[in-house]
């Protein structure tokens, strides 16, 4: 009986979800909006008399803020939502060169580096000024730092230009983005008082970083191409002696074995999955358009990415909306939040390459403003971790970060098209034909 609940959950859900995607299609706006909007109506709109919504109807009971969900459908539904965001980035890394991304690693770091410290600074100040409460004011300064690089490159996938070189930069930034997110996010643990976080373990954190990131850009570099080389000698030998062609490997077999361990073992050291994930398809970039693994990872992807988008959706409860002071406070936070990461990126480019073109800076900014399910989980820690009796995060400003996470997540898209389509011509933009 619970496989039968299972199954019907995701085939309305990711039904749903793809109904949203070609509505807003239609209109011209990045299918992902409306797989959000569509998680937000299915978890707040009540269908019957007792309140219930279309998520308790089909078993899916969402985690209160910090908890972990008892509920079997939520857990396969998030488990859903982390495999298609894990596939996603592995699908970028499949058209990240290591040469090209090593091209714009000046302006990657720079673009990454301002693009934390801007928001994090004006993020901490704001509710300083306002509330003097350092704990309040550290984690909405977190939460406002990482990039969700999932949001980013769907769009830049879908219009056909992760070959540009602001998708490069945009790309590489937020590899770093989510490394340097992970640090200022123990070290904001830490100040909270954390007995586990110390010093030493945020620079083990930052060692460990580093080296993972440079171990595998080098593995892409000497140690994949030579590995292909011997592989492509031993077939011909084969091939010379038995006078037949060799089946070779199955190299979709071999990619998700890499995609799945470098996200686990990123995982595992204390960084994002998804880092991993990206940093194992750029394990193969070099030959991926030749063995079609690019079309073959496509199809994983368009199968799990829609219950990601669905769950960032579903992370909205309106109700948290519960005064004009809490509004009042989203709209700040929430420009805050896009001007400091515009401006911050944008000038990290425009430092790095004083001749980069006006509507480069505008695509790179508005590229980096999305922070979706990174924000939110910063929250969640912040809402979870007692501190002298309290939470060390207000259920105010717990909604505040949340709205802001979906806000700027919602505005980015759009926005990034936009500047894209006044970029490059009109060719590149998606079409009926590409549409998934």
């Amino acid at each position: 009986m619970e496989l039968v609940s299972i199954l019907l959950m995701l085939l309305v859900l990711f039904t749903l979800a793809r109904i949203g995607n070609r509505v807003f299609e239609h209109f011209g706006i990045p299918g992902l909006i409306g797989e959000i909007i569509v998680g937000i109506i299915i978890a707040n709109l009540t269908l019957t008399g007792d309140g219930s919504t279309l998520l308790d109807l089909l078993g899916v009971q969402l985690p209160g803020p910090g908890e972990d969900s008892t509920s079997t459908n939520y857990s396969i539904l998030y488990a859903a939502a982390e495999l298609g965001v894990i596939f996603l980035l592995f699908s970028v890394g499949l058209e990240t060169r290591v040469s090209e991304l090593l091209s714009v690693g000046k302006s990657a770091l720079l673009v990454a580096v301002l693009g934390v410290i801007l928001p994090f600074v004006c993020g901490w100040a704001y509710i300083e000024l306002t509330q003097s409460n350092f704990h309040h004011a550290m984690f909405l300064a977190a939460a406002m730092v990482a990039t969700s690089v999932g949001i980013t490159a769907r769009v830049i996938k879908d219009m056909h230009l992760m070959e540009t070189h602001e998708a490069k930069i945009i790309i590489g930034a937020a590899v770093i983005d989510d490394v340097l997110g992970m640090v200022v996010l123990a070290i904001v643990k830490g100040t909270a008082g954390s007995a586990s976080v110390t010093i030493g373990s945020i620079v083990e954190v930052i060692v460990m970083a580093v080296a993972f990131v440079l171990a595998m850009i080098a593995a892409a570099m000497w140690l994949v191409p030579r590995i292909y080389t011997k592989w492509e000698a031993h077939e011909k030998k084969v091939e010379a002696k038995t006078g037949k062609p060799t089946q070779g490997f199955n190299i979709l077999v071999v990619a998700l074995v890499a995609c799945l361990f470098f996200a686990w073992l990123a995982e595992t050291i204390g960084l994002a999955a998804i880092i991993g994930a990206f940093l194992a398809g750029m394990l193969f970039a070099d030959h991926a358009w030749e063995t079609k693994l690019n079309e073959k990872v496509e199809t994983l992807t368009t199968a799990f990415i829609s219950f990601f988008f669905l769950n960032v959706g579903m992370q909205v409860d309106v109700a948290l909306i519960s005064s004009w002071n809490v509004i009042i406070m989203a709209v700040i936070v929430i420009i805050i939040a896009v001007i400091t990461k515009f401006v911050g990126c944008g000038l990290g480019a425009w430092l790095a390459d004083r001749k980069i073109p006006k509507d480069s800076i505008k695509i790179i900014g508005v590229g980096m403003i999305p922070r979706g399910e990174v924000g939110i989980i910063v929250a969640s820690i912040g809402l979870n971790l007692i501190v002298d009796g309290s939470s060390a995060l207000s259920s105010e400003l717990y909604a505040v970060i949340v709205l802001m996470a979906v806000a700027t997540t919602i505005i980015a898209p759009p926005l990034l098209a936009r500047a894209f389509r006044k970029k490059y011509p009109e060719q590149f933009t998606i079409t009926a034909q590409d549409k998934i």
